[in-house]
């Protein structure tokens, strides 16, 4: 009997293979249309690994290195390999845990607890072992065993976290990747095989190392190590307060919120961000020359809440703060740049009258009087209605604007006269020892949930419009934060809890056959790990309140 052929569709060349051929293999007939490496693929609208077989008819979509969904897949898979490495250099028994932390430059800060030394040698091992499994291209194999089975698995492997996560698990099974005998559990999908990790470098820092890896715009390059020290001070300190509290991953958050309700959690947690709030005020007022307070952060980190909290600390040190918003002086719509695909460019510098900014910040602060403009969105034109300030000895501007940290932006004013605030939010909470939680999926969440609710803006808009965010993010917000005079993580250690309650029925609401599906299938299993915190006790002047609504602020 003739063996059947199923039909296989790629970028619209057509080829013929038969049943149970791996994706894998018809990934590698079809590679020379794609510039970069295929590490997974959507069957008939659906996101598959390359492990998955063929089945039937099928349209197929590879995703590369180059796409956001396969970096992420390629770093996940890095992160199996890293932690491998380590234990076959060190020996299972000489290892309590192998924690990947938070990004630092274009990596993750990793720590090793155990009787081992992390230096240079150590290092070096580790990249060599890890060379040699790239290059042995072993199979990552993929197995689902029962909810109670993973439970008993990680208690073996000595990885608690994930125990403990697990004991929290709706779902009856779990996936477990493996290389060799090497047993783990990560939170997506990964790549086939090791051989498609070639790309990495290790680095000594603090007291652990950063693994480098490429960025979807460059996914061959390993860019340049380049630390990021107040940042890094910022993510540290983050983590001990996670310590502090004890709730560094999910499973301890899931236990308090049995035991105790979380509401102890919530207040400390509210505490020790004010006392931050505080302490930033504190800098401004002790250096007696500053009339502009510059507040910049990527979308979603709450600058709105922050600067009105941050101008309360002001007026309790004596201090009348007043808020400027730099949107206020954008250029006449007629005058506003586009991008490369004819839109207007809001976010790019030369949006905004920075000749004019500046005049005007001089003028108030040479002691003048000065109308602010106010700038019509409907009409697109800057208007004058009469709000005249002027500079009173304890008088202090607030100005909220992405492009705050960029000296351009205030050339004309004398450096002693400014105080730069970033302020992102930088998750502190991890899935478990080796998953993070990426602070872009928390902002991401924070948006969506605030889009809906003041907006009317679906999830699936939201999340389409994310990546033209996050560009405007790289290119005018993230290279000046470390020209900031202080840091403020906005995060909350409890609050993917909380959001969770308001983003799954906006998530749920994405029909499966819009390209928008996958990354909310993503977040919905990632919101899943969480057992939901009842907003009713956040106080009314958190963070959180800008997005789930309820706040005390007019914002």
């Amino acid at each position: 009997m003739e063996e059947r052929l199923f039909e296989v569709t790629v970028k619209g060349e057509k080829k013929r293979y038969p049943h149970g051929t791996s994706m894998e293999e018809i990934a590698r007939d079809f590679q020379g249309l794609y510039k970069n490496d295929i590490v997974l693929v959507f069957i008939n609208g659906r996101l598959q690994e390359l492990h998955r077989t063929l089945k039937e008819d099928a349209e197929l979509i590879f995703v590369t290195t180059k796409d956001s969904i396969g970096m992420k897949t390629y770093k996940r898979s890095m992160n199996l390999l890293l932690v491998k490495s380590i234990y076959d250099i060190s020996g299972h028994d000489k290892i309590k845990e192998v924690r990947i932390r938070h990004s630092v430059s274009r990596g993750y800060y990793c720590t090793v607890n155990g009787d081992v030394t992390v230096d240079k040698e150590f290092l070096e091992k580790v990249k060599e072992r890890m060379k040699s499994l790239v290059e042995q291209k072993l199979p990552i194999k993929k197995r689902t065993v029962t909810t109670d089975e993973a439970i008993a698995l990680f208690h073996r492997h000595g990885m608690y976290a994930k125990e403990k996560l697990f004991h929290f698990r709706r779902s009856s099974n779990v996936n477990i990747y493996s290389l060799n005998e090497f047993e783990d559990y990560y939170y997506g999908y990964m790549v086939s095989n090791t051989g498609y990790l070639k790309y990495f470098d290790l680095y000594l820092y603090d007291k652990g190392f950063v693994i480098q890896m490429p960025t979807k715009e460059e996914p061959t390059k390993v860019p340049e190590f380049k630390p990021q020290e107040k940042l890094c001070q910022v993510l540290r300190e983050s983590e001990q307060w996670a310590d502090m509290l004890h709730v560094p991953v999910v499973g301890e958050l899931n236990e308090e919120v049995i035991e105790q309700g979380a509401n102890d959690l919530i207040l400390v947690q509210e505490a020790l961000q004010e006392k931050k709030i505080a302490e930033i005020a504190q800098q401004i007022v002790e250096r007696q020359k500053v009339k502009f307070v510059l507040i910049a952060g990527p979308s979603s980190s709450g600058k709105t809440t922050f600067s009105h909290r941050l101008s309360i600390q002001l007026k309790a040190n004596g201090l009348t703060p007043h808020p400027i918003a730099v949107d206020n002086y954008f250029k006449n719509r007629t005058e506003t740049p586009l991008d490369e695909n004819g839109n207007y460019d809001f976010e790019c510098l030369e949006a905004i009258d920075v000749e004019k900014f500046n005049e005007d910040m001089s003028r108030l602060l040479r002691g003048e009087v000065v109308e602010l403009p106010v700038f019509n969105f409907k009409t697109g034109m800057r208007e004058y209605r009469g709000d005249k300030k002027k500079l009173g000895e304890q008088d202090v501007l607030v100005i909220e604007g992405i492009h705050g940290l960029n000296d351009a932006l205030t050339y004309g004013l004398d450096a002693s006269s400014k105080f730069k605030v970033y302020i992102s939010a930088l998750t502190q909470i991890h899935i478990d020892e080796h998953n993070r939680i990426p602070t872009t999926d928390g902002r991401l969440l924070r948006r969506i949930v605030r889009d809906a609710r003041t907006r009317g803006t679906s999830a699936r808009e939201t999340i389409r419009m994310w990546p033209s965010v996050r560009r405007g993010e790289e290119k005018n917000i993230f290279p000046y934060q470390e020209q900031a005079d202080a840091m403020f993580n906005s995060a909350l250690i409890y609050e993917m809890a909380v959001l969770k309650v308001y983003a799954e029925p906006a998530l749920f609401g994405i029909p499966k056959d819009c390209e928008e599906y996958a990354e909310a299938k993503r977040l919905l299993k990632f919101l899943d790990y969480f057992l939901p915190i009842d907003s009713r006790n956040i106080p009314q002047n958190s963070l959180l309140r800008e997005f789930i609504g309820g706040g005390c602020f007019k914002i």
